[in-house]
C-alpha cells in the first residue's frame, strides 16, 4: 500500500471510531429507552398508512413492514462501522457482531423493560441491515483501495490563433 492510500486508510478508520462512538450512544438510548421509540408517532403513522393505501400505495407498505425496514436501517452503521474497524478480511465478524448486538438488546429489553416487545423479528431485520452494512463497508474499502493515488491531468494543449 502506497502512502496515499495509508493516509486514506488511517483517515477512514479515525473517522470510523469517532462515529462508532456517537452511534453507539444513539443505539443505546433508542434500544433502552423505556417506552417504545415510536409511541408518540404509532397512531400518526398507521394512520398515513392507511390514507396512502387508501390512495393507491400497495397492500404491503403496513406498519409492520415500516417498523421492519426501520430495524434493518438502524443497524446498517454496525455493519459497516466493524468491517472499517475489524478490517475486510474478518467482514464475517461485522454480521456476527450486529446478531450479537441485536439479541443482547432484544435479551435486555425481554428482562428489564416490560413496556417494550422484544421479538425475534427485530433480530432478523437488525442483522439483515447489519449483513447490508458489511457490502457497503467493503465496497466502501474497495473504493479506497482500488482509487488512483493521484488522477492523471488532462494534457495541455494550446490553442493557435486563427490567421
Amino acid at each position: 500500500m502506497d502512502a496515499i492510500r495509508f493516509r486514506r486508510h488511517t483517515a477512514l478508520y479515525r473517522a470510523a471510531i469517532v462515529v462508532t462512538v456517537g452511534y453507539l450512544l444513539a443505539l443505546a438510548l433508542i434500544a433502552f429507552w423505556p417506552t417504545p421509540v415510536d409511541k408518540e408517532a404509532h397512531v400518526p403513522l398507521v394512520s398515513l398508512l392507511g390514507w396512502l393505501q387508501g390512495h393507491g400505495a400497495p397492500g404491503w407498505l403496513t406498519y409492520t413492514f415500516v417498523e421492519f425496514s426501520a430495524n434493518i436501517v438502524l443497524f446498517v452503521p454496525v455493519g459497516l462501522l466493524a468491517v472499517i474497524l475489524l478490517g475486510a478480511r474478518r467482514w464475517w465478524c461485522a454480521i456476527v457482531v450486529g446478531f450479537v448486538a441485536s439479541c443482547g438488546i432484544e435479551l435486555g429489553q425481554l428482562l428489564f423493560l416490560p413496556a417494550r416487545y422484544a421479538t425475534s423479528g427485530d433480530v432478523i431485520a437488525n442483522t439483515l441491515g447489519a449483513a447490508l452494512g458489511t457490502v457497503l463497508a467493503l465496497a466502501l474499502i474497495a473504493l479506497v483501495h482500488f482509487m488512483p493515488a493521484r488522477t492523471p491531468l488532462p494534457p495541455i494543449t494550446r490553442r493557435v490563433p486563427a490567421p
